[in-house]
């Protein structure tokens, strides 16, 4: 019973209520809310995002930041665009785009892990130079007219009426899940992030694992990219411009520390699923979309704040506790004596 009530007063026990709370809300301004297409249709309009995301939870507990990971997503789209112009085949198209978002990835963990700059400031750099060749790639001009398999890859439903890049995140979040909270790559993660000189010292190869992080953080980055291209059935220089906002709020809002160490991906999977259902709601009231992105930066913000808040009582509560276990042991020496 303990145990349970635990789980209910956690984080994710919160999540779990603002969820409800939000789906209730969204029932009764549309009763249409609660259907499958519209709960499908949910996802579709932020799957690369939420996808990236889950890339996102490994690099934030690993004690790192990707801020590059849109722009990725964005030179991703763009490289797939040009040669599928240029008369490239595009299955051959999509391979250099993910090798491209690999090696975007490999350049950003190779300044964090083997030179020691901090990936706030090397990401944040990448961010600006994989967006300025984006621009670079296609200027001004908007390039679509892909074929149809592949437009299809992001409009139309593959398994019943689910879209494949839906069904590629059931993937990848089960993956994500087994890897994260049930591997040794997974427990090295959290150690890392808790402490990457005590790792070094145990003799575990730190800057390998943050290397393999960033190259995954760019691959992955890459299939959102060229997923939010068939779905749009366009690309221009600016496509996913601001989308690591959302990512990074999904992660944080999920329990992750940003320092590291602390994290799991139900409670992103409960993030996700208030943000995108909270984003809902908001369509469904007409709010624009300018505002909608205020509401997100005012969670990345609560998802700071609030766990720092929480363990800063938690502490001062766990020291009142101690403190009032060693006054009667004070008491009793000093009658005893």
């Amino acid at each position: 019973m303990n145990a349970k009530l635990r789980r209910l007063l956690s984080w994710e026990g919160l999540l779990l209520a603002v969820l409800l709370l939000v789906a209730i809300i969204n029932t009764n301004l549309a009763p249409a809310y609660v259907s499958l297409n519209n709960q499908i249709n949910l996802f579709q309009l932020s799957i690369e995002k939420i996808i990236v995301a889950l890339v996102m939870t490994f690099i934030i507990i690993n004690g790192e930041i990707d801020l590059s990971v849109a722009s990725v997503m964005g030179l991703a789209a763009c490289i797939v665009a040009v040669l599928f112009e240029q008369g490239i085949p595009m299955e051959l198209a999509i391979v250099v785009a993910l090798l491209a978002g690999a090696l975007c990835g490999a350049f950003n963990g190779f300044w964090v892990a083997y030179v020691g700059l901090p990936s706030l400031a090397v990401t944040l750099a990448g961010m600006i130079g994989f967006r300025g060749v984006a621009r670079i790639l296609i200027e001004d001009r908007s390039i679509g007219g892909f074929p149809a398999w592949f437009t299809a890859l992001g409009q139309q439903p593959l398994i019943g009426p689910f879209p494949f890049s839906l069904i590629v995140f059931g993937c990848l979040f089960a993956i994500a899940f087994v890897v994260l909270q049930y591997s040794g790559v997974g427990r090295l993660v959290y150690v890392v992030g808790h402490n990457a000189a005590v790792a070094r010292y145990s003799g575990i190869d730190v800057a390998r694992l943050k290397l393999g992080l960033f190259v995954a953080s760019g691959l992955i980055a890459a299939l959102a990219g060229i997923l939010l291209a068939a779905r749009l059935g366009a690309v221009r220089g600016n496509t996913a411009d601001g989308f690591e906002l959302d990512i990074i709020t999904m992660v944080l809002l999920g329990g992750v520390s940003i320092f590291g160490g602390v994290g799991n991906l139900v409670g992103v999977g409960l993030s996700i699923l208030v943000i995108l259902n909270l984003r809902n709601g908001m369509s469904l009231l007409n709010v624009t979309g300018n505002v909608q992105t205020g509401v997100v930066g005012l969670l990345l913000i609560l998802s700071v704040l609030l766990p720092n808040l929480a363990q800063i009582v938690r502490e001062r509560w766990q020291r009142r506790i101690v403190q009032r276990k060693e006054v009667p042991a004070e008491i009793e020496t000093s009658v005893s004596s």
